[in-house]
């Protein structure tokens, strides 16, 4: 019996800027419902690039064609020279692009536990090694969980590595969503309202372990959320989308002021609300 080599440290993917993610003219449709129509954006390496708009405007659904959950009925998404339309979910997740959810995914195990699921896609060992327990297979099970207790360190997770989730907050459970999605190593990390449901410390507290994150590893965002404060102390570039149409790009600034922006969010034109 053959056996996939398993020496060596865990995995960590190569450090520099993350490709550039590109959507380009991206059109989705449900029975004849246009959910996307033509959309358009790049996020530069390195950025967060918030995605808002109204409910219904087609975020989640710009999400799911990121993540490889829906597949586009015309136009193309981009990492760098990777083309992602049409790939499946988990070929997404190994070239560099990790998710989380609006809604908690799972309470069962620890916060350990629950990280090393997000390691699972760079493990080397192969299912025989693996079930034979060889000394390798012991030594990458070792490095995977130690970069797993780094990364709750960074997330703020470090005291509570060996509590069961369900024992955590509603806060700590949605940001072990986010250490386990930076489990995966990934150039690009697409944020699905992680401050949903938080009180005002909370999101105070994950708004500033996502500024730790893109600082100390260097990747991308792409944010969808309804905390205009959280979009814009974080983005450098924001989208806005309504009714499946991008009706607005720029920075912060010019967002909060742009005419189409107000007539969305306000149902008629006036000054910035802000």
């Amino acid at each position: 019996m053959k056996l996939r080599p398993t020496a060596g440290p865990a995995p960590v993917r190569p450090q520099g800027p993350p490709p550039e993610l590109s959507v380009r003219d991206v059109t989705v449709r449900f029975a004849g419902l246009t959910a996307l129509d033509a959309v358009s954006f790049t996020v530069a390496p390195g950025s967060v690039h918030a995605l808002i708009g109204p409910n219904g405007a087609g975020k989640s659904t710009c999400f799911n064609v990121l993540s490889g959950l829906y597949r586009p009925a015309s136009g193309q998404v981009r990492l760098g020279d990777a083309a992602l339309t049409g790939l499946a979910p988990h070929r997404i997740a190994a070239l560099g692009v990790a998710r989380t959810f609006q809604n908690i995914v799972t309470t069962e195990g620890t916060v350990a536990d629950n990280l090393m699921l997000g390691r699972h896609v760079l493990s080397k060992a192969g299912f025989a090694a693996t079930a034979l327990r060889l000394p390798a297979v012991s030594r990458e099970q070792r490095a995977h969980l130690d970069r797993a207790r780094e990364i709750a360190e960074l997330t703020g997770l470090g005291g509570h590595f060996d509590t069961p989730v369900g024992l955590l907050s509603y806060g700590d459970r949605k940001r072990v969503e986010l250490a386990r999605a930076l489990c995966l190593e990934p150039r690009v990390l697409l944020l699905d309202e992680p401050v949903a449901g938080m009180n005002g410390a909370e999101r105070a507290r994950t708004a500033e372990t996502v500024d730790a994150v893109r600082a100390e590893l260097g990747l991308s965002v792409v944010l969808v959320e309804h905390d205009m404060g959280l979009v814009m102390r974080l983005a450098d570039e924001v989208t806005v989308l309504d009714f499946g149409r991008r009706i607005a790009h720029g920075s912060p600034d010019e967002i909060r002021r742009h005419p189409d922006v107000l007539r969305a969010y306000l149902g008629t034109p006036g000054e910035d609300p802000a």
